[in-house]
C-alpha cells in the first residue's frame, strides 16, 4: 500500500431497495417512537448484518432517524394499520449468519458482540505494519485456536487490497487527529498514531513520545516538537501536533 491514508471517510452512499421497503413499512404500521435513538439503533444494527448489505459500508442509526424525519415531515398524518403487532418483529432482516472459514465459525461463549453501527474502525495491515481506516468489514471467522479474524476492505483500496487481521490485534476504533488544544494532554511516554512522511508515500505507525519541546502557541496554533519514536523500527523524529493522532487507548 502505497497512498496516503484518508482521514475523511466516503459519504454514505443509500439504503438498499430492501431497506427503504422495510423502513416504508414500520413508517406505516409501528406504533413505536420512530426517532427514537433505541429504535434507530436497532433498526440500523438488523440492516447492517443483513446479507443485503455485505460488501456494503455499515448503516449509522443517525441516518435511519434522518430517514424517518424526512418520511414525516413528507406526510405530517401517520396512517396506523390494522395489521397484526405480533408480526411487528418480522419486518426485521434476520441476524448475521454465521460465516465459515478456515477455522472453526462457533463464537466464544460470553463475548458480547458491541453495536457497531456508530463506530469507525482502523486496522493494522500485514503487508507494512501500518494502520488504515476500514471502509468495510467482509466477513469472520474463528480460527482453530479460539482466536478471531475479520477481513477489512481499506479506505481508498480495491479489493486486491483485502486483508484477514487478527481482531484482538489488528483492529480498533479509528484514532482521531489532535487539535492545538489537546497538546497539554500529551505526554512522555505516551502512545500515539503518528503521520510519517517518507519519500514517495505517507502512512500512519504507532509511536511514543520520547522528548517534549514545549513552545508558546500562536496564531499558527501549536508551535511544540514532539520527538517520537516509532514502535515498528525504533526510529526517531521529531514532529509537530498536526501530524499526530490520539490513539482510543490515550
Amino acid at each position: 500500500m502505497d497512498r496516503l491514508r484518508p482521514r475523511q471517510r466516503s459519504v454514505f452512499t443509500g439504503f438498499t431497495k430492501t431497506e427503504l421497503e422495510k423502513m416504508e413499512k414500520l413508517f406505516m404500521e409501528s406504533k413505536d417512537d420512530l426517532l427514537s435513538k433505541e429504535f434507530c439503533q436497532k433498526i440500523a444494527k438488523s440492516f447492517s448484518c443483513s446479507a443485503g448489505r455485505a460488501g456494503k459500508p455499515v448503516v449509522k442509526w443517525t441516518e435511519v432517524q434522518s430517514w424517518f424525519q424526512s418520511r414525516q415531515q413528507d406526510r405530517p398524518t401517520k396512517v396506523t394499520s390494522s395489521t397484526n403487532e405480533s408480526k411487528k418483529g418480522s419486518d426485521l432482516p434476520d441476524a448475521c449468519p454465521p460465516i465459515k472459514e478456515h477455522g472453526s465459525s462457533q463464537e466464544p461463549r460470553g463475548e458480547k458482540v458491541p453495536d457497531v453501527s456508530e463506530m469507525e474502525f482502523e486496522a493494522r495491515s500485514s503487508k507494512d505494519g501500518a494502520w488504515y481506516d476500514v471502509d468495510m468489514f467482509l466477513a469472520h471467522r474463528f480460527l482453530d485456536c479460539g482466536e478471531a479474524e475479520v477481513r477489512v476492505r481499506f479506505v481508498g483500496f480495491g479489493a486486491d487490497e483485502d486483508e484477514w487481521v487478527n481482531v484482538k490485534n489488528a483492529v480498533r476504533e479509528r484514532s482521531v487527529p489532535l487539535e492545538p488544544s489537546d497538546c497539554h494532554k500529551l505526554k512522555v511516554g505516551g502512545h500515539v498514531l503518528c503521520f510519517q512522511e517518507r519519500r514517495d508515500q505517507g502512512i500512519h505507525y504507532d509511536a511514543h513520545i520520547a522528548e517534549i519541546h514545549r513552545r508558546m502557541h500562536d496564531i499558527r496554533g501549536c508551535r511544540c516538537l514532539f520527538l517520537v519514536r516509532y514502535n515498528h523500527d525504533n526510529t526517531e523524529e521529531r514532529v509537530r501536533l498536526r501530524r499526530l493522532c490520539c490513539r482510543p487507548t490515550f
